[in-house]
């Protein structure tokens, strides 16, 4: 039996992935996206993004007429929507891309279609907004164009292996919808399928990114409370972490990712008087790199020439190249502003303010190097060689990567976050 024609709007991070899962599938895949580049580039086999396996995929789909690009949407059975959905200066939901998307399927809306919302969006968002949309169609939604919420569960770095394996949760607005969107959802997911309605999905996506930031909020105080106190805040999370029931996460110079940084503020949005500890978590969380510029004052508050900073990886996680609401991008403009002198080195970057493709060159001269992320490449540096290039052999640990690096704590002045004994 012939599989239907899907059509996804959005091949960024998530789309592209999704795009090309559901093509191996054996659907007809439709990939839009207002990006020329992209369309080419994807038409051509190539992507633009980097991920284990998806060139592989992209290579074999678009090669077997699987999967092409368009820069608008065609007549589709099925429509996925994963367009970004940013925050605004004030923090609040973007939702202009999704109205887009929405708005640009209306005229090929045909009875049977089923919609699928799988953007992260503020709770009532796919009951309310893309309803109201859709329903400029003249059809009924709910009966004759079936619409639901579905969101991503992924890791970048392993999204082609988790949007397949991951559980997933469905929500439709309506039992129909629901049903249809699981059996859809069932020829290419294996992980479990659970059910329930669109508003109910659009808040599980935005508390399990909540719930982190809010965990990770509470290693950043515990950080600056264990360094007060002049202890160690590795050595409390980790015994603490013994007990059966606790579950602390690791501190560092900030939360970055289009996830994490960005979901709690659509539950702040909608229902900001009872949000006290959401919000205070993120403020808590966007405190960070201002803590480590504090940090780095200190400890080079001797020093009173103009100081140079050697940054060692400004991506949001290890071992990526996504560089999207990056704390350590935050700690550089801040640097700008406080007239210090930057190099950065990060093996994962191709392009950006300050970047060396030498990591000695970038520590030449340098008061101190920051260890920003903990990429693999950076857990056994010679630091025999980049001391010997420096003007202060300073170095600020922010991810308690190189404590067991004998030969950097002989020779560095090493300084951890989070640690009190070793506090400047």
């Amino acid at each position: 039996m012939m599989k239907e024609k899907v059509c996804v709007i959005g091949l960024g991070y998530i789309g592209l992935p999704t795009a090309s899962i559901i093509a191996n599938a054996g659907y007809e895949v439709v990939g839009v996206d207002i990006n020329n580049s992209i369309v080419e580039k994807l038409n051509n086999g190539y992507v633009l993004i980097e991920e284990p396996n998806i060139n592989e995929i992209v290579k074999k789909v678009v090669s077997e007429g699987k999967l092409r690009a368009m820069l608008t949407p065609e007549t589709s059975d099925i429509f996925i929507i994963t367009v970004p959905t940013p925050i605004t200066k004030d923090k609040k939901a973007d939702m202009s891309y999704v109205i887009k998307a929405a708005e640009s399927i209306v005229p090929l809306l045909q009875k049977g279609n089923i919609v699928i919302l799988e953007s992260t969006s503020p709770v009532g968002t796919t009951k309310g907004l893309v309803t109201e949309i859709l329903s400029e169609s003249g059809l009924e939604i709910g009966k004759d164009i079936f619409l639901g919420y579905s969101p991503e569960r992924v890791l970048p770095g392993n999204i082609v292996e988790e949007l397949v394996n991951n559980n997933r949760i469905i929500g439709g607005i309506n039992a129909e919808s629901t049903e249809r969107i699981r059996a859809f959802y069932a020829t290419f997911v294996k992980g479990e399928l659970s059910l329930t309605d669109s508003t109910t999905a659009e808040m599980c996506k935005l508390v399990e990114n909540t719930y982190r930031d809010v965990n990770i909020a509470l290693a950043n105080e515990l950080a600056k409370i264990c360094e007060d106190a002049g202890i160690n805040v590795w050595e409390v999370i980790d015994l603490s972490n013994k007990h059966p029931r606790v579950n602390i996460h690791q501190p560092g110079p900030g939360v970055g990712g289009h996830c994490i940084a960005v979901d709690p503020w659509f539950i702040v949005e909608k229902a900001s008087e009872l949000t006290k500890l959401i919000k205070l978590s993120r403020d808590i969380n966007d405190s960070m790199p201002n803590y480590m510029i504090s940090r780095i004052k200190q400890i080079l508050i001797n020093i009173r020439r103009r100081k140079k900073i050697t940054i060692l990886g400004i991506t949001y996680k290890p071992n990526t190249s996504d560089i999207r609401n990056s704390p350590i991008i935050q700690i550089v403009d801040i640097l700008e502003k406080c007239d210090y002198d930057i190099s950065i080195y990060d093996p994962y970057v191709e392009e950006f303010r300050y970047l060396e493709k030498d990591i000695v060159k970038a520590c030449e001269e340098s008061d101190l190097i920051l260890l920003g992320v903990n990429h693999k490449e950076f857990k056994y540096l010679d630091f025999n060689k980049l001391g010997k290039v420096m003007n202060n052999k300073n170095i600020l640990d922010t991810r308690n990567y190189l404590s067991d690096n004998e030969e950097l704590l002989g020779k560095f002045n090493y300084y951890l976050l989070g640690d009190g004994v070793l506090k400047a």
